[in-house]
């Protein structure tokens, strides 16, 4: 994704001719970022040959996991309708995991028949169900327990999970109880430990830290861990010259775990897979002049991008042709939608622009789509895939008639 002739193009496709073709706001994809992201990060543990489970949270177009099955890897999912999801798409249930701390009765029995990996359970409670459901069923069920090691992953307090006030996972109290359990259990075979810390993470440092702890558990545990989970949360740069993470400095700490444990290693990477594929094209409706700053007036909206309202996460916000006039005003990138939390970025020194003009907002290929809703009864955008210069819609854009 750069600018070719000032014209912003995404592999051989120009935005401005998307937006021609297709309307905006569109969701637009690259293949090849995609294949490199999978291509590098599987690069990056090689020495020990990780099963990559895609985590599915973070883009959940059937299309797109099926490229993303097409180089091996396995999916991370947290709901009955991502799991059916991923099925539809080809992925081997024995490449599957299932997290999540509010599993219903239906959603464990789905995973059970399908024959799914693992179950990732997350309470007593979840795990005594899972018994109760695979003994009804006379099976042995492959469960991990998923660990809670009190550890910060200094990101936003919204998308922290391995912290004790975090809702996710057990205490090691509670692990060591729940190990016991599952061991005494005829119907539950315990083959995994799992642990998730946070996502954004942009630090190899607070991983290290977790896996001093769950070095220490497993020890205290006493039980042969077919698997451990070590989830997901790699950070993406979302602008330019931002810190990136060393997949270097964690694939050494790994390494180093794992002369003393000799288990498969699981990774669920969402937004290091997905994230930068992305970018979301919209058009200027209206520029709304005020003393301080102009309202850039998108028709996109909060409902086709979340994280900005719901998290404050900022995203490069660039014109699709470039020019050199630069405006003397801030511009406020704000959408339609009526609530004050609808809006994009501010900026200062932005190029200028006027009613019609085209912008695009980077790096929203995880959580962009998938966070996306009908608010305001608004249909959700198109999805396109690119691939050189082929041009594949992967999600139709949504009817007014479908939500009426």
């Amino acid at each position: 994704m750069k600018y070719i002739n000032k014209n912003f193009t995404i592999e051989k496709v120009k935005a401005q001719s998307l937006a021609k073709q297709f309307r905006t706001p569109i969701y637009c994809y690259s293949y090849k970022r995609l294949k490199d992201n999978i291509n590098n990060f599987k690069k990056s543990f090689k020495s020990f040959s990780p099963l990559v489970c895609f985590a599915v949270k973070a883009n959940a177009n059937v299309n797109l996991i099926k490229e993303i099955r097409k180089f091996g890897l396995g999916a991370d999912v947290v709901s009955i309708g991502e799991l059916m999801k991923v099925l539809k798409a080809g992925i081997n249930p024995k490449k599957i995991v299932f997290s999540g701390v509010g599993k219903t009765f239906d959603e464990i029995s789905f995973a059970i028949n399908k024959k799914i990996l693992l179950i990732n359970a997350e309470s007593k409670s979840e795990i005594i169900q899972i018994d109760k459901i695979a003994k009804s069923k006379k099976r042995i069920v492959n469960i991990g327990i998923r660990l809670n090691p009190n550890t910060d992953a200094k990101t936003l307090s919204q998308i922290s999970t391995g912290k004790k006030e975090n809702k996710f996972g057990v205490d090691k109290k509670t692990f060591f109880e729940l190990v016991k359990y599952s061991n005494k259990s005829k119907n539950i075979r315990l083959q995994c430990l799992s642990v998730h810390i946070g996502s954004q993470i942009i630090n190899h440092l607070p991983y290290e830290k977790m896996l001093k702890i769950v070095d220490k558990i497993i020890m205290k545990a006493n039980h042969k861990f077919e698997f451990i989970d070590l989830g997901g949360g790699m950070g993406i740069s979302y602008k330019n010259n931002s810190k990136k993470f060393n997949y270097k400095k964690y694939n050494i700490a790994i390494k180093k775990f794992l002369i003393n444990h000799k288990s498969k290693i699981i990774f669920e990477p969402g937004r290091s897979i997905v994230g930068n594929i992305g970018v979301l094209i919209s058009k200027v409706i209206y520029i709304k002049e005020n003393q301080k700053k102009n309202f850039i007036i998108l028709d996109a909206a909060m409902n086709d991008l979340m994280r900005p309202a719901l998290y404050g996460a900022k995203h490069q916000t660039l014109p699709v042709l470039k020019t050199t006039q630069i405006s003397k005003k801030t511009y406020e990138f704000v959408g339609p939608i009526c609530e004050s939390t609808d809006k994009f970025i501010t900026l200062k020194k932005f190029q200028k622009l006027k009613e019609n003009d085209l912008i695009v907002i980077c790096d929203v290929g995880a959580y962009g789509m998938s966070l996306s809703s009908n608010y305001n009864a608004r249909p959700k955008a198109i999805e396109i895939l690119i691939n050189g210069s082929n041009i594949n819609i992967i999600k139709k854009r949504q009817k007014l008639t479908d939500l009426i």
